[in-house]
Formats: structure tokens, sequence, C-alpha cells
């Protein structure tokens, strides 16, 4: 048995996220743990809400709410709309928790002692239109590298090029449009990055098993002539982590918070902490998930992000662990997305473009959902959702693949056999065939989920589904049944032991329709199918089943013209 250590990048605070969020991290770091557990791996699944910073501030000033209200409150809405999609997190906290804080200031504290600290006097954007510091993502101009007109202040997101505002061409303030802006002094601490540049290549050059899209971006940044640059960890802000060396004060410091840049990767391990209080467990029980001086050596610590955050998580927040000197568990191995688009342009959360987390469960169930944004990854390059396509995937593979043949066998079974799985014949050459095909397929089935290959994995997935279509067509009972009952009944067995099977290999991907065919064939038994022939004896003659509701309905094209028009635009 492995432990796993498995997070996804954290959301911010503001707002209820699009699909394009969705697929980009939580959902397929989701996939990758609920299979590790079907394995019998011991799993450790976390994530959270990013809650500090000017998003957060600006958002709860629109609500006309306490910052730290508004916050509580997201986070709420977001823990539900997760529980909605079925993400199974051991522990979705908040970066604003009180362990995040102390390993924050902990953290601040052992890079100043280890002379990684640096106090900057910096020119800094001052908006009069808005009477206050713009934080880097709160300007927006032209990429001076790429051309690209909406770069914020501190990353370009169409060439993820590393940016000061200052380098914008023709900035302005994200908050109100204003071009009214000044450079004014402030002071603030810089994390020297540079200096750590020899441990950083050397860990980046070891993970020679990275996806392409991480290792490339990684090494742009690294490489780069202005790549990696030493980095503001603080901010001129109210709501936050405020600045402090340890528990003590940082003089000069008193009115400012960490970036949220430096604070929010740190709740990645404060996470486990707040895990393991909320179980009662043992104080040090966290750390050995964290610290290879407690046990953390033999962890696989797995990172799942879209790929804008990949140099914070290549770069920065490994900075801060190795800066540290303490024993701290670095990533394993990070997954990173390209962009999910939406139907011929962006999802846009400011024009409110594309389908947002609530939306999509308002009209169909989450799976639905799983389905198609697992089995169309963005992972070797940007993929794109239109409702056409959706519902061609959720027709041809949900509905008329592994609905119809749940549905065709147990209608079958019940109106010949009854409510019980049939006694009576024996296996032959057409079910000797089918389990060879089926152990080769479970094998490139497992070795897609091990390596992480989200579409592939789906592809062999439905693979499996379609080879009992092709065997109950092919069997055929329905026409067996006249000349040779006992043998109609051996393939119905085999047929509906086949349905426990696809459930127990579909959960990580469809985790309803997968409980609902086990409730179907009335079993808890949700052991992997190791020996594919002791798992199509699983159910033995008169186990009692039920004939399961529709597991997933068509999508019609009137459907899809009304989805086109009403998430189009701007959300009401």
């Amino acid at each position: 048995m492995a432990r796993i250590l498995i997070t996804s990048a954290i959301p911010y605070i503001n707002g209820i996220k699009h699909l394009g969020n969705l697929v980009g991290s939580q959902l397929p770091a989701d996939l990758y743990a609920r299979y590790m557990r079907s394995r019998g791996n011991e799993v450790l699944f976390l994530c959270a809400t990013d809650e500090h910073g000017t998003p957060a501030e600006l958002a709860a000033a629109k609500a006309g709410k306490p910052v730290e209200q508004y916050c509580a409150e997201m986070w709420a809405v977001q823990k539900d709309l997760s529980d909605g999609f079925g993400l199974s997190f051991d522990k979705f906290g908040r970066s604003s928790s009180e362990q995040n804080r102390r390993l924050t200031q902990h953290f601040a504290g052992r890079l100043a002692d280890a002379g990684l600290i640096e106090e900057v006097v910096e020119s800094q954007v001052y908006s009069h239109a808005d009477g206050r510091f713009l934080p880097d993502r709160y300007i927006e101009g032209t990429c001076p590298n790429c051309g690209y007109d909406k770069a914020r202040g501190d990353q370009c997101e169409n060439c993820t090029k590393q940016l000061d505002p200052t380098d914008l061409i023709e900035p302005r303030s994200a908050i109100s449009g204003s071009t009214d802006l000044e450079v004014r002094e402030t002071k603030h601490l810089y994390l020297k990055q540079r200096s750590l540049r020899g441990e950083l290549q050397a860990w980046i050059d070891s993970k020679t098993d990275w996806p392409i899209l991480t290792t490339s971006i990684a090494k742009k940044w690294l490489n780069d002539g202005d790549g990696l640059q030493d980095r503001g960890i603080t901010r001129d802000l109210d709501w936050g982590v405020p600045v402090k060396r340890g528990d003590q004060p940082w003089p000069g410091m008193e009115d400012k918070v960490f970036y949220v840049w430096f604070d929010a990767p740190i709740e990645y391990i404060a996470c486990a902490k707040e895990w393991t209080d909320a179980l009662g467990r043992p104080d040090d029980d966290w750390e050995r998930w964290w610290r290879t001086d407690r046990g953390a050596d033999d962890v696989k610590y797995v990172q799942f992000m879209g790929k804008d955050n990949v140099p914070f998580h290549t770069l920065s927040f490994p900075a801060t662990i190795i800066g540290s000197g303490e024993p701290w568990k670095l990533v394993d191995y990070i997954k990173s997305f390209n962009y999910l688009n939406y139907d011929g342009g962006q999802f846009s959360t400011s024009q409110g473009r594309g389908v947002f987390m609530d939306q999509a469960l308002e009209i169909l169930p989450a799976d639905y959902w799983r389905w198609w944004l697992l089995s169309h990854a963005p992972e070797s390059s940007d993929s794109e959702f239109t409702w056409e396509n959706f519902q061609a995937s959720v027709n041809k593979d949900l509905a008329d693949v592994l609905g119809n043949f749940v549905s065709r066998i147990t209608k079958f079974c019940r109106s010949k056999f009854g409510e019980g799985v049939p006694s009576g014949g024996e296996w032959g050459p057409d079910e000797e065939a089918l389990i060879a095909r089926l152990e080769d397929g479970l094998a490139k089935y497992s070795a897609q989920m091990e390596a992480m290959e989200v579409r592939k994995s789906a592809a062999e997935l439905r693979a499996l589904w379609v080879l009992g279509n092709e065997y109950l067509q092919s069997a055929a009972p329905w026409v067996v049944f006249k000349e040779d009952p006992d043998r109609a009944a051996a393939i119905v067995r085999l047929a509906l032991n086949l349905v426990r099977l696809y459930a127990v290999i579909s959960a990580p991907f469809i985790p309803d329709a997968a409980a609902r065919m086990l409730s179907s064939m009335n079993t808890l038994d949700t052991s992997w199918p190791d020996d594919v022939r002791a798992a199509l004896g699983a159910l033995p003659a008169g186990h009692a089943f039920a004939v399961p509701d529709v597991l997933f309905r068509k999508i019609t094209d009137e459907e899809v013209e009304d989805w086109k028009a009403k998430f189009s635009g701007r959300r009401t």
C-alpha cells in the first residue's frame, strides 16, 4: 500500500468558479484520488479556499459585507459546490485559518534567519481614482512580451511571463479602469529566489517524469534571462496574514500583510493539520505527510493545476520550502493542464461567459459534467467546450453505451428469470474471449490512470464498456433463451456481474452513477477486479438485484439550443 498526498490548486474565494477552473485542477485531482483509494492506497486529498488579498476585499465591498463574513459565506458556497460535483477532499480548508497564519509567519522567520529575506524600497502603482495602492493582479495593460492587452501586473495569462506592474504598457486600474496612476515608493520584503537558483535547478532537473507542459514552463521561468527574480512577499493591504518574523513583530512592517502567493500554498500544509485536528488525532499526526523526518519520505506528493499556476509551484513555493532549511516534503509530480475554452471563445468570470459550477448542477447531475470534462481534459493542448460535443458525448458514451448495457441486461433478466441472478449453464468460448479482452483492457486502463493520463484513461474505460455491449449483441441471450434457457442464464449471470465490475472501475469518473449501479446490484462489494474471472462470479446465482432507473438520459437538440443562448453572456 502506497501513501499518496494530493493537492489541487487553491481557488480564489471571490465568486463561483466556471467549468474551466474545475477541470484545470480539482476534478482531475479527484479522479486520481478516487482511483488510488480504490486500489487500496492511503490517500490524503487536500484543497482550500484562497481568501486573502484584494480579490476578497473588493468582492466583499461589492457585496456590502465585512471581508471576514464574505469569505466565510463563500467558503460554504464553494464547499457545497465541491460536494455537489463529488470532489472527495479529505479536507477543504481555508487560507485564513489560524494554522496557516502561524505557518506562514514561521516560514517567513526561517527564511529571514537564513538570510533569504531583504527589505526593498520599491516603486508601486497608486491609483488616485481608487485611493489605494494597486496589487499586481489589479493592474492591467499590454504585455511587453507578447502584446496581450489584458495582461495582469503579476503575470500574463497568454504567454505566462512573470511581470511587474511597471512592465505593462498603458497600465490601468482593473478596479475602476482609471489610467490616473502614480508610481510611489513603499518598503516591502523580498524573497531572494535568485540565491536558490542552484537548488531549484537541481530539483527541477531531477524530475524527468514530469509532463512536458510542466517542465517547459518551469525551465522557461528558471532559465530565461529575466525569469527567476527575487519576489516581493508583502503587500499594503488590510486583509491577510500580518507580517511577523515567527511570533515576533517585524519592525517597519506593522501595517502590511504577506502577499497572497506567499501564504496560499502554505495552506496545503496547514490544511493537513486542520484535517487531523478535526478527526481528533494526535497533534503531530499530520507531520507524517509533510515532514520527511517524521515519515513523509515515503509519501508520493502529486499536485494538480492549470498551467498559469505552474511557475509559482515550481519556483516560488519550492523556494520557500527549500529556503526554510527544514525537512518539508517537496512535490514529486505536478500534473498541469492547458485551458478549456468555451464555444469559440474563452470562459470569462468577469463577463459571466460560459457555464459555472452552480449553473451546471442546476441543469444536469454532476456525472454528466464529470464525464465530459475528464474525457476532454486539456492535457496536451487547449480544448474547447461546445454544446454539440457535450450532447454527443453524453448521448453516445453515457446513454448509448454504459446506460444501454445496464438497462438491457437487467430488464431482460427480470422479464425471463426474475430479479435474481439466474443459475444454470456454463461459460463457453465467447465468455473466455471476453475475459481475455477485459483483462487486457483493464491493464491498459490501470496503466493510464497510474500515469495520470486523463483523456486516455477515459478512452480505455469507454472501450471496456463497449466490450459488454459487443458481448451482449453477439451472445444474444434473448435469442438463445428460446432454445437453451440454461445457456441464456449463463450469459445473463456474467453480464449482471459485469454491471458490478463496471460500477467499480467507473466510480473515479462517475461516482454517483457507479453507486446507483452497485445499489441496483444489491452489493457493497467495491473490490477492484484484479482477477477478472473471479470478479465475474462475485454475484452468485440467486443474488437479488433491482432494475435501476435510467442511468443517463439523452440531451435533446432543443435543450442544446436553449443552453447555448442562456450561457452566451453575463450571468443574470
